[in-house]
Formats: structure tokens, C-alpha cells, sequence
């Protein structure tokens, strides 16, 4: 006599380990994500995860089971890891054609197609995101590391499950205040120490990749500290699509150095990537005589610089106008440096320096409310003139 196999709900072992690897461990309803080994508000240990059939287990159950075998019921292909609150969604009674089998399918090869790629990316490419942020008063900043990690893919992925943050969101100081820039800057150079150099110098962080939104004159301070630090990938926040993802066609953007007709005045660069600089505005500042360098581009925007491209015609285009700048007025002047850029630009600039080789950087941040462009820092050891 031939026993016929009945029916069960338990799955099987083996295939509860598979489910859970190739989930990740986390709720594969579409947009939730959630790690369904931990309790979201204790964070503690604890297993909340279900196993959700597409075709349902039972012919009444939701969407039924018309189409698939007995034996494959409780099979990989047929169940989704879910948290309680997803399983409980789609099958409630009268959603059946909301979440019909064919959506949870996708969903499930979605889901499952995204966990192949991201751990199959090499573990060289991985990279600890950085965030910094001064003077954003709205509190839904873009400076988020899930964001930052969306960005990153597929070329790195997070080595960490978070930021370092070198100070993100808004600061109770403004430009107007007469300890702004001295305070800021000193924040910033403890929060570098503490968090990046150590973890640099022992060889736990070898990759960073930069996000920042902060005064010109900080994310040029930020990128001189980055000077020495061999892997840095920096981002640009884009308008039009909203987000840190760098286009997926490059392009380079043209970048030309135009040289004052009298070197006799005080130097200055002027950088005109995002908006104009009249000259009358510098002239202002240093006096009518002042030599003014310029870097620009035919059309100056403030989406300027759209790929990697971009921002390294930039790069090479501040070596060349250092150099410049340095064989016709001599090493002991400062240079003046004006910017109206992209924030990557400012990072990047930066990073440029070559401490032993440049003049002294006298950076100045463009302040309306005292009435235009002022002096906010200096980078350089040498004496003031």
C-alpha cells in the first residue's frame, strides 16, 4: 500500500537557512529591508522573522495555491523572510490582488538579485563613508549615510554600518560671529584626529569617501587634511536627479586659466565655476591694483560638475594654476583665494595643496550681511605680510 504525504507546515531546515541567506536576514517586503534578527527598539538579539508563502498553504488562504505542487509549498521559490508586520499586510483578507503572487515574486527576486551584487562585490572596494556638515539649518539633511551608501554602489560599498561624522547638521554659529571661523575650524581638525587619523595610521580605514556640506572656506580646510590620504573618493550633491549619485555618463568639463594683465598687485584666484565674480568685488577687498587670477568655465552653473571626470579636469586645472601663480609672483606673498564653486570642488581644492610647495591661502567667504566677501582663514606657516 502506497501512504500518501501529507501535508505540513513546518519547513524543512535546510530550506529555512537557505531562505535566510539568501534574504540577508532582512524582510523582503518590498521597502522595508528591516534586519529580522534584532528587535528594532531594543536592538537586542532575537529572531522576529516569519516565513510567508506566495501560494498560499492552504486553497482558501490568500491568493490560493491553484498552480503549484504540493511538494513545493513550503520549497525556496514559494517563501518570502518577512518581519511580522509585512506577513500580516499581505495576507490580509481582501488584498489578495494588491499583493498578488506575481508582485511578491518580483519582490522576492528582487530582493534576493541586490543581496547577490552587493556581497559580491570584492572586498577591496570597500570604503568608510564620511560625513560633514556645518551650517544646515534644515534638519531633513541630505548628509544620511543611506543615502551616502546608495551613492557608493556599485564601484564601493560601506566598510561600516555608519558615518563617521565630522560634525553634520546645523551650528548654532554664523559666519556674522567674530570666533566662527577659529572655533569651526578647531572642531573640525579634533573631530579629524580623533576619528580618522588613529583609525588611518593602524590600518583600520584605508578608503573614504567624502559627502560635505559646510562654508567654502571649512571644505577647503577638509580637503587639506585629506592632502596625504592615498584612496578618497569625493561626492558632489546633485539638483536635477536630487541625489549624490554621479551620472553614469562621463564627461570632463573645460576649465580655463585666464592671467591677470598686470602681476605688479596682491594675488588672487578667483574660482567662477558656479556663479560670475565680478572683479570689481575683489578689487574691494584687496584694492584696485590686485593681480587676479581666474579659473572658470565657458558657462558657470551650479551643476557645473556632473561626473568624476569633471571633478578631476578640476584637480589637474588648481595644480596648473598653482604653479602659475607661484613662477610670477615668488613664494613669499599669500594668495587670496575667492570661490563661487560646487562643494566636491572645494574639497577637492583642497586636496590640491602641496603644503611645502604653495604660497600661503588666504580663503574668503562671501557673507552678505557684512557686506560681501571677508577674510575667514589662512592654510600656510609662512609670516603674515
Amino acid at each position: 500500500m502506497i501512504l500518501k504525504k501529507v501535508k505540513t507546515r513546518d519547513i524543512p531546515a535546510d530550506v529555512r537557512y537557505l531562505l535566510w541567506g539568501r534574504s540577508a536576514g532582512r524582510c523582503q517586503f518590498n521597502g522595508c529591508n528591516k534586519p529580522v534578527w534584532k528587535n528594532p527598539v531594543t536592538q537586542e538579539e532575537v529572531n522576529i522573522a516569519q516565513a510567508a508563502h506566495i501560494y498560499a498553504f492552504s486553497e482558501d488562504g490568500p491568493r490560493g495555491n491553484a498552480g503549484i505542487e504540493d511538494e513545493d509549498l513550503n520549497s525556496l521559490k514559494n517563501l518570502l523572510l518577512t518581519c511580522h508586520a509585512c506577513h500580516k499586510t499581505i495576507d490580509t483578507k481582501g488584498k489578495e490582488l494588491r499583493y498578488s503572487v506575481d508582485l511578491l515574486q518580483k519582490w522576492k527576486a528582487s530582493h534576493e538579485g541586490r543581496i547577490e551584487r552587493v556581497t559580491g562585490v570584492d572586498p577591496d572596494h570597500h570604503s568608510h563613508i564620511v560625513l560633514f556638515g556645518r551650517g544646515i539649518g534644515d534638519v531633513r539633511s541630505p548628509l544620511r549615510y543611506d543615502r551616502a551608501a546608495a551613492a557608493m554602489f556599485p564601484m564601493h560599498y560601506p566598510a561600516a554600518d555608519r558615518a563617521i561624522e565630522l560634525g553634520k547638521g546645523a551650528s548654532e554659529r554664523t559666519e556674522r560671529d567674530e570666533e566662527f571661523w577659529r572655533l569651526e575650524l578647531a572642531d573640525l581638525e579634533k573631530r579629524f584626529g580623533r576619528l580618522l587619523l588613529e583609525p588611518l595610521s593602524d590600518g583600520e580605514v584605508s578608503h573614504l569617501s567624502i559627502f560635505a556640506l559646510a562654508p567654502m572656506p571649512l571644505l577647503i580646510r577638509l580637503g587639506t587634511l585629506l592632502t596625504d590620504i592615498r584612496d578618497v573618493e569625493i561626492y558632489q550633491l546633485h539638483r536635477a536627479p536630487k541625489g549624490w549619485e554621479w551620472p553614469s555618463k562621463e564627461r570632463t568639463l573645460t576649465i580655463d586659466l585666464q592671467q591677470p594683465q598686470s602681476l605688479t598687485g596682491a594675488p588672487a584666484l578667483v574660482i567662477s565655476l558656479s556663479a560670475t565674480i565680478s572683479e570689481d568685488r575683489i578689487n574691494r577687498v584687496l584694492g584696485q591694483d590686485a593681480s587676479i587670477w581666474r579659473l572658470t568655465t565657458p558657462e558657470p552653473t551650479q551643476e557645473c560638475i556632473r561626473s568624476r571626470a569633471d571633478l578631476n579636469a578640476f584637480y589637474l586645472a588648481v595644480l596648473k594654476a598653482m604653479d602659475a601663480i607661484k613662477a610670477a609672483h615668488g613664494e613669499s606673498r599669500p594668495l587670496s583665494i575667492f570661490p563661487a564653486a560646487p562643494v566636491s570642488t572645494m574639497v577637492k581644492l583642497g586636496q590640491a595643496r602641496q603644503p611645502k610647495a604653495d604660497l600661503d591661502w588666504i580663503i574668503y567667504d562671501e557673507v552678505k550681511e557684512l557686506g560681501g566677501f571677508v577674510k575667514a582663514i589662512r592654510i600656510g606657516n609662512r609670516s603674515e605680510d
